[in-house]
């Protein structure tokens, strides 16, 4: 059967976009994925999802109707969870012992149990997405799906058929073996005939041989045997056995275990020699250790194929299930302390109402301090040149939008008080990179390379985000190549935000936007009241200071403060 997804559908039609590990970093990731997940497998896992990125609506609608059922039904989670906590833990006791090259009674037994145990978690999971009351496509799809893997994989016969084999290892107390002898009562061949609940008695060569030829005939005519079981021939003819038993029949036998202890040792006869020298004991525990190692791993192979139809594709599900859970818990956790969140919708434009940047509030402990902005794309406001003052809030706005889009197309519900969006194909950051990034082209240098990689990857459902670039150089040289960059990211109608200190840039759209079309570049700034930063944004041309001199006053390095600074 086809693989089934609960993240991402559509898979034969829909791209996906990585975003690159500097992006990442750039939003902030690696500290909401150690709020999410304490575990670095499931970090890596939350990364991995949200890092693939695609504009085709359906995937985010579908993600966020599937996070939404999880995210209100604690029981759906918990459950589910217990069922794939029960499933890895039979994987990895199976996988453990399939290492072994010898397969014994013990293990025959042992895959048994786990089959068992494999009904039951499908059950479970199957009655869970029945009895919760669940409404999105990609859980309901789960449901059907999980009951046509569980009709096609023959369950609910097999659960009949395992019923009848209740035998656990610890109750087989002796096995019957036939041997076939020559003329020269050399073995010739070795058969299973019974798996036995009671021990034999007799230990004593001598009274063991007697009893079995001093019947009243001296020798037991024919070889019938009075037990329910089969005799099932060592070498070609087992395979027979096999073939039927693959075909459905509800015989159990054992095939493969090394099982000749002392004290069967003790009872046989080693005066025969065959033909290579070897005694009849030796070789009579060879040919038993080669049947019973047979049977049990042949046994197991069915078994596996049994199991494998439905658990290997349920198995695949469990990584999704954990992506869901693990944000589920974080919102909750968040939405507890007082945080707001909503139910993302992928829709015809962009409108943010009352966002805040969820990286900053993970370091806050009262959520009233945090400060809320709107914000839209369209084509009037394409491009948003945001300027302000020093440490007001400029680049924690730009990452905040970022995060926001990255969580919506992942599934989980946002930041804000309201968010409808068009989804983004990838997000693209070029924030100040680290000295030793730069060391062989120079800031400047390394920076217009980015950029270069960046418009060259980006489309017009792309989002960029800009975080003082081309500030490394003199105001006259960063002017100049951000402007040209600004009109050739304008031509390709991507969405974006560019933080700077270069007011100009703000001032002059009206010269930036005479060559566009339909989309225009706005300015925007972060408000000030006097010297306090409000960290609330609004469409305004530029204030035209960079409040240095505010930071200037902080670290008393005004020329009053400087020369006044010994008295």
């Amino acid at each position: 059967m086809k693989s089934y997804s609960i993240l991402f559908p559509f898979y034969d039609e829909v791209e996906y976009k990585q975003l690159t590990d500097t992006a990442c970093h750039d939003l902030g990731l690696d500290t909401l994925l150690s709020e999410m997940a304490v575990n670095t497998d499931e970090q890596n896992l939350i990364r991995d999802v949200l890092s693939h990125m695609t504009a085709d609506p359906r995937v985010a609608r579908y993600r966020t109707e599937v996070f939404s059922d999880i995210l209100h039904h604690k029981d759906l989670r918990d459950r589910i969870m217990d069922v794939f906590d029960r499933i890895e833990h039979i994987r990895d006791f199976e996988a453990i012992h399939k290492s072994h090259e010898g397969v014994t009674l013990w293990h025959l037994f042992q895959r048994l149990d786990e089959l068992r145990e494999y009904i039951l978690c499908v059950e479970e999971l199957r009655a869970c997405l029945t009895e919760i009351k669940i409404e999105s496509e990609g859980l309901l799809g789960l449901r059907d799906y999980v009951d046509e893997i569980y009709n096609e994989a023959g369950f609910s016969a097999m659960k009949k058929d395992l019923e009848k084999l209740s035998i656990k290892a610890s109750e087989i107390r002796s096995i019957t073996v036939g041997i076939n002898v020559n003329d020269r009562l050399e073995a010739t061949g070795l058969g299973l005939i019974s798996v036995n609940d009671k021990p034999f008695k007799k230990s004593g060569i001598i009274s063991g041989f007697s009893d079995a030829i001093s019947s009243e005939d001296k020798l037991q005519k024919g070889n019938e045997w009075s037990g329910d079981m089969h005799y099932y021939p060592s070498g070609k003819g087992g395979d027979t056995f096999f073939r039927t038993l693959k075909k459905g029949a509800g015989v159990f036998c054992l095939q493969r275990t090394p099982f000749v202890d002392a004290r069967t040792r003790s009872t046989i006869v080693t005066g025969v020699m065959d033909d290579k020298g070897k005694d009849t004991a030796h070789y009579l525990e060879a040919e038993m250790n080669k049947l019973m190692s047979k049977l049990s791993r042949d046994m197991r192979d069915v078994l596996t194929a049994y199991s494998d139809v439905a658990i290997i594709n349920i198995s695949g599900l469990i990584p999704e299930f954990v992506y869901y859970i693990r944000v589920a818990e974080f919102i909750e956790k968040y939405t507890e302390r007082g945080y707001a969140f909503c139910v993302p919708k992928a829709s015809t434009e962009t409108v943010v109402g009352e966002f805040y940047n969820l990286r900053l509030a993970t370091t806050m402990e009262n959520p009233d301090e945090i400060v809320k902005n709107d914000i839209r794309f369209d084509d009037r406001n394409r491009i948003y040149i945001l300027t302000g003052a020093n440490r007001g809030g400029k680049t924690t706005l730009t990452q905040g939008v970022g995060i926001l889009f990255m969580m919506a197309q992942g599934g989980i519900y946002v930041p804000a008080d309201s968010f409808d969006y068009v989804p983004v194909d990838a997000i693209y950051t070029h924030f100040p990179a680290d000295e030793d990034k730069t060391t062989d082209l120079g800031r400047l240098g390394e920076e217009c390379i980015r950029f270069k990689e960046i418009y060259d990857d980006a489309t017009s459902e792309s989002l960029i985000l800009l975080n003082e670039t081309y500030s490394t150089t003199s105001f006259e040289e960063g002017y100049y190549i951000a402007k040209d960059s600004v009109r050739a990211l304008l031509s390709k109608k991507v969405r974006m935000i560019y933080n700077t200190h270069m007011h100009k840039l703000g001032q002059d759209i009206d010269d930036i936007n005479s060559d566009a079309t339909s989309a225009r570049v706005v300015s925007m700034i972060m408000r000030t009241e006097g010297s306090t930063r409000s960290f609330k944004v609004e469409l305004a041309p530029p204030e035209g200071i960079s409040f240095a001199s505010d930071i200037a006053k902080k670290y008393g390095v005004t020329y009053e403060q400087l020369v006044n600074v010994g008295e």
